[in-house]
């Protein structure tokens, strides 16, 4: 904020301290409201937008302790700065406990007072930039953000609304590409934690050695490499919200203090003894089928209970076609404002070949192909020859094979065997990526390399 902008408040009833002050803050650039009592300085600050209030301590008709609880009750980011001669430790403390930035005792130097109200300026436009940080986020993942006006969809947000008023555990299930973590944003923007953090972390792209330690937090020489403590995730959504994405990724073993965490709402970092109390509440995502992977002993039953207090169930996209119309309308705007242009109109024919199309990476998929359409096209309006040829001519499933049946016979688990290598070769051993990619559950794979021999 520039000098030029900012407006102070000055309340003091001493006349002719409040004109030199008046002078030296005017000389430095600020433009100044003077008030000579308290009541009348409450009247200005409540119809005025102040950058800075200035007031002494001990005024008429209005203690500047009174005035302080007054404007803060207006709003309290404006900073509030104190000056009084009696500048005893009690006063100050009483003055600080009220929520004022600063405290300086008379006499003070021109100096003093103006890097004073500087920084009082500074701290004032960071809380604003915060104010204005936590609006937009608010936008960015309010409910109507979930886009759609399908039968499905309509069941979907009536039931976050209700859940986002509680803090209930929620277990969000989808395909890939549904929109799982901006559900469980819009729970947590929409609920009593909205001001509170909202952590994620997702579970399947963090090594099983590593895991543990990024949930629940680690002491100095817990293990090598642990240099200095740490705070896990845990800890850092304290008072907000934990989101924990592809929770069937998560290993058996940390399973089982997950669910000891979610009974008794506390948890011990590595290497300690002492357990800590916790305040946060658990959102959990998959795109697994949990009770599948329930009969094959590869996730709790009763930590699935625990998650799914509320399931919320995000259908397909292919599921949800006339849903199509409103997304491009909601991707182009968003992406026309990314890239600073003007949306284009899509024709006819660019929703006949969406409708066609099958959608397998679901909306996040649509809204890469209307940004990459977008960014692409040189009109006004987008036609088929836009339109991303994967999505134009979808292959049959046939023509979607990369080899072709020899004549003679073959054995299955050669080919298996070998697609799996390859797979592992493709993403440099991480098993997580390997398993995701080949559609199958990591435990899957990992027995799957241990059956076949595969390092």
């Amino acid at each position: 904020m520039s000098k030029s902008n900012a407006k102070i408040l000055l309340a003091d009833d001493d006349d002719s301290l409040r004109r030199v002050l008046e002078f030296q803050l005017q000389e430095a650039g600020y433009k100044v409201l003077t008030a000579e009592n308290g009541a009348q300085a409450l009247e200005i600050f409540a119809g005025e937008t102040i950058d800075c209030l200035i007031t002494d301590w001990r005024m008429p008709q209005m203690s500047g302790a009174e005035l302080l609880q007054q404007a803060g009750a207006i709003t309290s980011e404006t900073p509030i700065i104190v000056i009084t001669a009696f500048g005893d430790v009690e006063t100050a403390v009483e003055a600080m406990r009220g929520g004022a930035f600063d405290f300086i005792t008379k006499p003070f130097n021109r100096q003093a007072i103006l890097l004073t109200v500087e920084k009082a300026l500074k701290y004032g436009a960071a809380l604003a930039e915060n104010r204005r940080l936590r609006r937009l986020v608010h936008e960015d993942f309010r409910l109507e953000n979930v886009v759609g006006t399908s039968e499905k969809m309509r069941q979907i947000f009536a039931l976050v609304e209700r859940v986002a008023k509680t803090d209930v555990t929620v277990l969000i299930e989808g395909e890939s590409g549904t929109g799982k973590e901006l559900v469980a944003r819009g729970i947590h923007f929409s609920g009593s934690r909205r001001d509170k953090p909202f952590v994620a972390i997702n579970c399947a792209a963090i090594p099983d050695g590593l895991i543990e330690a990024e949930l629940f937090g680690y002491k100095k020489g817990a293990f090598t490499g642990a240099m200095a403590e740490s705070k896990g995730k845990f800890e850092d959504a304290s008072g907000g919200t934990l989101f924990l994405d592809e929770i069937s990724q998560m290993p058996l073993a940390l399973q089982t203090r997950l669910l000891r965490v979610l009974q008794e709402q506390e948890i011990t970092r590595l290497g300690e003894n002492t357990t800590r109390k916790i305040d946060v509440r658990i959102i959990a995502a998959t795109n697994e089928n949990l009770t599948k992977l329930i009969k094959q002993n590869e996730f709790r039953e009763d930590l699935y209970y625990r998650l799914a207090v509320v399931p919320i169930i995000l259908p397909a996209l292919r599921e949800r076609r006339e849903d199509i119309p409103l997304l491009v309308e909601h991707f182009l705007r968003k992406s026309a404002a990314k890239h600073n242009i003007k949306p284009p109109k899509p024709e006819r024919e660019v929703f006949a070949a969406f409708y066609g199309y099958t959608w397998l990476g679901n909306v996040r998929e649509l809204e890469n192909a209307v940004e990459r359409m977008i960014v692409l096209s040189d009109g006004e309006s987008l036609s088929l020859k836009d339109v991303p040829e994967n999505i134009k001519n979808p292959q049959t499933a046939s023509e979607n094979l990369w080899f072709s049946l020899p004549a003679e016979p073959i054995k299955l688990e050669s080919v298996e065997c070998e697609i799996i290598r390859e797979a592992l070769k493709r993403f440099g051993g991480n098993q997580s990526q390997t398993a995701r990619y080949l559609g199958i559950t990591r435990s899957a794979l990992i027995y799957r390399m241990q059956k076949y021999g595969l390092e």
